[in-house]
């Protein structure tokens, strides 16, 4: 089957160990952890598929057993794993965090051997499989963070990505630095938070309205930014409508929170896709990501 978009960056297993009480640094306390399929790009597709899309997945994964149950898992939701790069000398990538009721306390993305194999994963893009230089892929592209900068910046400018809708999110706010060779190309739309926001603009922004005002001053074309629990906002340059739209989300108990960011990328990617117009597509990612992080959502 053709997939409907590419999600290319982090797949890997997530470890996430999460308490129903407040955690402070050095707390040791009751709960429960999990190891499930995670990763930016993952994510995002695992998301994709819920509504209904192929999406197909463009990372590196180890030749280990952690690598095959990975692969396994994702086919079975429906993924396409067919242009992986699977390597005999990188072990399966790992991602842990420890969440509280109080939200996400710490975390640490061990993503080496997607950064080690750098444009591998993209040579089914130049190959024919998805594209070629002369016929590049058409359609839709998650592109995440946890790249590294210099492969970001050979994307900016790649024939590769030529025809591409390309959604950029960086992972976390320690990687949104490497997402600024993408600023002022004509085809990107950023997903950030308040914090990395205010990373790639280097200046703090009290709300998601300023972080957009701030980001398309940088150079963005558009860009959605969330900030948690308080109203998220849209900007964007050469549209119809107001340059910035913002909504908040509805008030909801939260019950984790890694994975939100992604979930509410991708519900946006499909409202777009199924001809939303900016207001709209913005409620319905607000309201996937509220559905998610209240556990309405099975992991």
């Amino acid at each position: 089957m053709t997939a409907d978009i590419l999600c290319i960056g982090s797949v890997l297993w997530d470890i996430i160990g999460r308490s129903p009480v407040n955690m402070q640094l050095g707390a040791d306390v009751p709960g429960r952890i999990t190891r499930l399929p995670g990763g930016v790009a993952m994510n995002i597709a695992m998301t994709l598929t819920r509504f209904g899309l192929r999406p197909a997945v463009l990372s590196a994964i180890g030749r280990d057993p952690a690598g095959d149950e990975l692969v396994n898992a994702a086919a079975l939701m429906g993924i396409d794993c067919d242009c992986l790069y699977r390597s005999d000398d990188l072990p399966t990538d790992r991602y842990m965090a420890v969440e509280g009721a109080n939200g996400l306390i710490a975390a640490i993305a061990d993503a080496h051997s997607l950064e080690a194999a750098g444009d591998k994963i993209l040579r089914p893009l130049a190959d024919g499989r998805l594209g070629s230089a002369a016929e590049p892929w058409v359609g839709p592209v998650a592109l995440d963070g946890n790249l590294t900068e210099a492969l970001i910046a050979e994307i900016a400018r790649s024939p590769l990505f030529a025809a591409a809708d390309l959604r950029v999110a960086p992972a976390s706010p320690g990687k949104a630095e490497r997402l600024i060779p993408l600023l002022g190309h004509p085809r990107v739309t950023f997903y950030v938070n308040l914090e990395e926001a205010g990373i790639i603009c280097q200046r703090r922004f009290d709300d998601a309205v300023a972080a957009a005002e701030g980001m398309l001053a940088r150079g963005a074309k558009r860009v959605l930014v969330t900030a948690g629990g308080r109203a998220a906002a849209c900007g964007a340059t050469g549209l119809p409508g107001p340059a910035i739209l913002s909504l908040a989300p509805p008030a909801v108990m939260v019950t984790r929170v890694t994975g939100a960011g992604d979930t509410f990328m991708a519900a946006h990617v499909v409202a777009e896709r199924q001809g939303a117009d900016r207001a709209t597509a913005l409620e319905h990612a607000i309201a996937a990501a509220a559905r998610y992080v209240s556990g309405d959502i099975a992991s």
